[in-house]
């Protein structure tokens, strides 16, 4: 078994977006703010990716898919999710768990919770039973309480079995 942990932060864009929405945990939710990102700025899917890798000693998102690259300039970051779970299983690492901590004053996260962990868990083909999400507040303090943006926290079990061995 291999533990990682990852985190990312993103602020909310300054101005209102186009479409009004942002995307959290590959879920798009009726927002006002998008996040300020190179990508798409799904902050769940970042620090899940980033968990994922730290388990798998592969380094972290921003080396994979720099900022820098214009190839990656408004991606969907279950991409990034994606060529990540590539990169474990040809090493036969599998997901076993994953618990996810969103931190925001707003949106308020209780009505896409169950979207986000059913595509989580689709995405890492693992049971949604296995994949956690859960959010909370700052009660006002700080960056994120002043309503500036999103943090992620995200721990992920990985196992290391043959791919025939992992259902």
């Amino acid at each position: 078994m291999r533990i990682g942990h990852g985190y990312d932060v993103h602020a909310f864009e300054t101005t209102p977006s186009d479409n009004g929405e942002l995307v959290l945990g590959g879920v798009r939710i009726a927002y006002p703010y998008r996040m300020q990102a190179h990508s798409d700025g799904d902050v769940v899917i970042h620090a899940l990716v980033d968990a994922l890798l730290g388990a798998a000693a592969l380094g972290d998102i921003g080396r994979l898919f720099p900022d820098t690259d214009p190839a990656w300039r408004d991606m969907d970051s279950r991409v990034f999710l994606r060529e990540t779970m590539k990169r474990l299983q040809d090493r036969d690492l599998y997901p076993h768990n994953a618990d996810i901590t969103i931190i925001a004053e707003a949106p308020r996260m209780s009505g896409h919770i169950d979207a986000m962990r059913l595509l989580l868990a689709d995405e890492m083909a693992i049971d949604s039973s296995h994949v956690n999400i859960k959010a909370t507040t700052t009660e006002k303090l700080g960056y994120i309480g002043r309503g500036e943006g999103i943090a992620v926290h995200a721990v992920v079990l990985l196992d290391e079995v043959s791919g025939s061995d992992h259902d």
